[in-house]
């Protein structure tokens, strides 16, 4: 119990701020709710932990899109926020037309690709928020049958850090960057999405080397180059 509380205290202390975009409520997370009987400890630990990154997601997605707002005008004339809402609760089983369906890997390598003429901003959300749920053997909410492979957490985070570099570097044939994120000159250092990312890796680390402990599965610390753009696949 000690383990769950403090694990809730680093969600409250790196969750995200206030914005206009939706946040779902859901008796998953009411301690009080008939379901949380069928859950053990780390049962919600994961429940915490994947809605919080969800959460960071919609920040991401936000962010994005009012960095890249060509981007966004190629899905909707919606606003950002209300784009973000319809994304992550228009029941649509995240199966998009406009990024061809896409979804994990294909649809991360797809929004760096240069000759990819869609929504770049919707196929990295999409990708990144289908990568995390398979990661958490397709599930977001836990019960005592459930089971994670903490290797997989361990791999999702790894894969986030690869996403961060090929937002800073690739570009475009004219040297431009694909999508724009943080922001730094003489006039503006802006870094909230690293900070966001970063948030992100921090809470699958510590659940997997939480959980790591907890079911005596070893984690293969893989020694990855960031800078090969290359995706660790899941078990």
């Amino acid at each position: 119990m000690r383990i769950l509380i403090l694990f809730i205290i680093v969600s409250l202390l790196t969750g995200c701020s206030g914005s206009s975009i939706e946040r779902k409520d859901s008796t998953q997370y009411d301690k009080g709710s008939f379901n949380q009987l069928a859950k053990l400890d780390q049962d919600r630990m994961a429940d915490y932990e994947i809605r919080e990154n969800i959460e960071s997601l919609k920040i991401l997605m936000l962010k994005l899109y009012k960095r890249n707002p060509d981007q966004l005008k190629k899905t909707t004339s919606d606003n950002a926020e209300q784009a973000v809402n319809w994304v992550f609760f228009g029941g649509h089983k995240w199966d998009f037309e406009q990024i061809n369906n896409a979804t994990d890997f294909e649809a991360v390598y797809q929004a760096f690709d240069q000759k990819f003429e869609g929504d770049r901003v919707l196929s990295l959300i999409t990708g990144l928020y289908t990568m995390l749920v398979k990661a958490h053997g397709d599930k977001t909410e836990f019960f005592i049958t459930d089971s994670i492979d903490p290797q997989n957490l361990y791999n999702m985070a790894r894969n986030i850090e690869i996403t961060m570099w090929m937002l800073s570097t690739k570009k475009n044939e004219e040297g431009r960057l694909l999508l724009f994120s943080n922001e730094i000159n003489e006039e503006v250092a802006n870094l909230s999405f690293e900070r966001e990312f970063g948030k992100m890796i921090g809470r699958l680390d510590y659940f997997a080397y939480t959980l790591s402990e907890k079911t005596e599965r070893v984690i293969t610390r893989m020694i990855q180059n960031v800078t090969t753009g290359i995706l660790l696949p899941f078990i």
